[in-house]
């Protein structure tokens, strides 16, 4: 007995904490952050964003291959999650870029 063409297209579910740890990859909040903060305009969040998201999947691929436990694996046969990834990118960022606006209020 073959597979079904709706099993084989079928996408695997994930559970609601399997999607949320995508957002909470540390490498991601580390970066984000870091960018965040060292924006000056609020457009440049966005590159903050792209730039966290990249490295924190690329970060995530190697470390899983190498084998150690990571909260948010990225491999051939796990999710990637892009879209938590990205906005939970951007939203570190803008944590980051809020957080440098208080600290440092502007003089003028």
């Amino acid at each position: 007995m073959g597979v079904t063409p709706a099993e084989h297209l079928s996408v695997p579910v994930y559970p609601f904490a399997v999607w949320i740890m995508a957002a909470f990859d540390p490498v991601l909040i580390l970066v984000s952050v870091w960018l965040g903060w060292t924006a000056n305009q609020f457009g440049k969040l966005f590159l903050a964003a792209i730039a966290g998201l990249a490295v924190s999947v690329l970060a995530s691929w190697l470390i899983t291959a190498i084998g150690i436990p990571w909260p948010a694996p990225v491999a051939a046969d796990l999710p990637t999650f892009f879209p938590v990834r990205t906005v939970g990118s951007f939203l570190w960022a803008l944590v980051g870029y809020g957080a440098r606006r208080v600290a440092k209020p502007r003089s003028g």
